[in-house]
């Protein structure tokens, strides 16, 4: 299965959020997909420290950050880009995902 990449430009985001909000350095950044939005998922961010990862999590280190994706998630975000812009198309995270068959306008949610 492939994995979930990030690029330089979101991981620069991450870290000075991270460092912004005091978040600790063993912290987690949780990348998962929760039911809603308008085309029935949605895309999920959120740093843990209070966590343990779970039998099946998977666990990535990218350039040092340690993203946590449960199960469950994976098998929607497998091969999927986190990205970061601040473009005229707004400034935010963003996710390239190609196994989702239709994305709302927004980018934020998807459905398979």
């Amino acid at each position: 299965m492939e994995e979930l990449s990030i690029t330089d430009r979101a991981t620069e985001r991450i870290n000075l959020i991270r460092k912004e909000q005091n978040v600790p350095d063993d912290a987690f950044l949780r990348v998962g997909v929760v039911s809603g939005g308008c085309s029935g998922l949605t895309y999920d961010l959120e740093f843990n420290s209070d966590v343990q990862p779970e039998e099946n999590d998977k666990i990535f280190d990218v350039d040092g950050l340690k993203v946590l994706v449960d199960m469950r998630s994976f098998l929607y975000l497998a091969g999927t880009e986190l990205d970061y812009t601040e473009g005229l198309n707004g400034q935010g995270f963003h996710f390239k995902n190609p196994n989702a068959s239709r994305t709302c306008s927004c980018g934020e949610s998807f459905s398979i």
